[in-house]
């Protein structure tokens, strides 16, 4: 039988970093521990601060449905639309083979899928990119530009990724946030922010313009070098879209389980 682990830690990495991210938006956020599920809803534009995870480890078809069934619920009960995060290693087998449709059932769609990540891989050296120089996030304007490049790297309006960080003390002082500057202009970012022992990474973006030049693994490192530097952490955890995954096993990270994100029909 597998390890689950390092499934179950990605799973309440998640659930700890995402519990900061969602009060800093909104002190009177729904931040709720329910049997068999997290929920994390800042009901922010920026539908990443919207999450309901599943924390059952080895529900079966049953137990799967059931929570996928509570998950749309709490999700219909927003006024703005989110993801319900599934850890798939976290599902027994059978679960695993009918989670689309079980999900279906539940009024629920794929959106897309990716994998957690962790290594034992801290400190690693200070980056040097050609075409970059690094600052970290201190200002409005700073976050802001932080902001718009999530904003871009999803597909998203401008106005929902200033939504989930304008005005963020948090990100200013507790995230070790760095923008990668072309020039002046910001072409990439990414965070770490200390959680349970790791250093959780958080929000990497390229604008699109930019990409496939090495910047995101660029910034990556950069904001991990200085994370492990101030705090002595050595292990670190991420979430990383299909997309981005093939960046994070350069740095050192390992993939553990596979992860699905749902929206409502």
């Amino acid at each position: 039988m597998k390890d689950l682990a390092e499934s179950v830690e990605s799973m309440e990495q998640l659930a700890m970093v995402w519990r900061a991210m969602v009060l800093d938006r909104d002190a009177e956020a729904d931040v709720r521990d329910l049997p068999g599920i997290a929920v994390r809803w800042a009901d922010s534009r920026f539908a990443f601060w919207n999450c309901v995870t599943l924390t059952d480890v080895g529900a079966d078809p049953a137990l799967a449905e059931r929570r996928l069934a509570e998950a749309a619920e709490i999700m219909r009960a927003k006024r703005e639309p989110g993801f319900l995060w599934v850890f798939e290693d976290l599902l027994d087998t059978e679960a695993r083979a009918t989670l689309t449709a079980a999900a279906g059932r539940a009024g629920l769609t794929h959106a897309f899928s990716g994998t957690g990540m962790a290594g034992d891989l801290l400190p690693v050296p200070d980056p040097v990119h050609p075409d970059l120089t690094f600052v970290r996030v201190r200002t409005d304007d700073h976050l802001r530009a932080y902001a718009d490049l999530n904003s871009r790297a999803y597909g998203l309006p401008l106005e929902h990724g200033r939504d989930g960080l304008d005005g963020s003390a948090l990100w200013k002082t507790e995230v070790h946030a760095y923008l990668g500057l072309r020039g002046d202009t910001p072409v990439t970012c990414a965070g770490t922010i200390p959680a349970a022992g790791r250093l959780f990474v958080v929000l990497v973006a390229t604008d699109p313009a930019w990409e496939r030049r090495g910047y995101g693994e660029a910034v990556t490192r950069k904001a991990l070098h200085e994370g492990a530097r101030a705090t002595g952490l050595t292990r670190a955890t991420l979430h990383a879209t299909a997309a981005g995954a093939p960046v994070y096993p350069r740095i050192g990270f390992q993939s553990n389980s596979p992860l699905h994100f749902f929206t409502l029909r």
